[in-house]
C-alpha cells in the first residue's frame, strides 16, 4: 500500500507539472514549489508496521493529499490582493516545510505512527504541516482562482478535518503521543479546533 501511495502521488504530481507547464497564469509555478515538498517527503519516508489498514482512513488521506495536486492554475481575479497572496503563500510554505524538517522521514498520507514528533511548530498545534497547507491552499485562491478550486478545496478540507481524527486515533494508541494531546491541546487552529 505504502508503495502504491507514491506512484499514486508521482503521477498526479506530473500532470500538475503538465498543467502548470501550459498555463498561462504567471504564479503557476508556485504550485509546483508547494507540491513538490509533499512528492519528495512521500518519497523518502521510513516505512512502518503501525499504519492504519482501514479503507476508510486510505481514502481521506488520498483525498486529502490528492486534492491540492489537482489544482487549475486560474487567473488573478483582483490584482490588489496579489501582495497578500504572496506574503501567504510563503507563510504557510515555510510554516509545513518547517514542520516537514521537524517530521523528516517520518512523513506520511496515511494514517500511522512512523515516530512522535514534539518539537518545532507541534508545540503550538498537532498539526502544523496541515495548518500551513490551510494557508497556502488560500492564497492558491486568491492568486489563481478558478470555481473548481472552491470545490477541489471543500472536499480536500472535509477529508483533511476527518483525516485529522483518523490519525489521531492511530496515534493516541502510542502513551508518548497521548501524553502530547494532554500539553498541546488544539489540532489545528489555536482556540478554534
Amino acid at each position: 500500500m505504502d508503495r502504491l501511495e507514491q506512484v499514486a502521488v508521482a503521477i498526479l504530481w506530473l500532470w500538475l507539472v503538465w498543467r502548470v507547464d501550459t498555463s498561462d497564469n504567471r504564479f503557476a509555478w508556485m504550485l509546483l514549489f508547494s507540491e513538490s515538498a509533499i512528492l519528495f517527503f512521500t518519497l523518502i519516508r521510513r516505512s512502518t508496521t503501525r499504519l492504519s489498514m482501514r479503507l476508510g482512513d486510505w481514502l481521506l488521506a488520498a483525498t486529502a493529499t490528492w486534492a491540492s495536486l489537482l489544482i487549475v492554475p486560474g487567473v488573478v481575479l483582483v490584482p490588489a490582493l496579489v501582495p497578500l497572496g504572496i506574503t501567504l503563500f510563503v507563510a504557510g510554505n515555510l510554516f509545513q516545510l518547517w514542520a516537514k524538517l521537524v517530521l523528516r522521514r517520518s512523513f506520511g498520507v496515511a494514517p500511522a505512527n512512523r515516530g512522535i514528533k514534539i518539537s518545532g511548530p507541534y508545540k503550538f498545534v498537532r498539526h502544523p504541516m496541515y495548518l500551513g497547507y490551510g494557508v497556502v491552499h488560500i492564497s492558491i485562491i486568491i492568486l489563481m482562482f478558478w470555481p473548481l478550486n472552491l470545490v477541489i478545496y471543500a472536499i480536500g478540507w472535509w477529508a483533511q478535518i476527518l483525516r485529522i481524527l483518523a490519525e489521531e486515533r492511530v496515534l493516541s494508541q502510542d502513551p508518548e503521543y497521548a501524553e502530547y494531546m494532554t500539553k498541546v491541546k488544539w489540532r489545528l487552529i489555536p482556540g478554534v479546533f
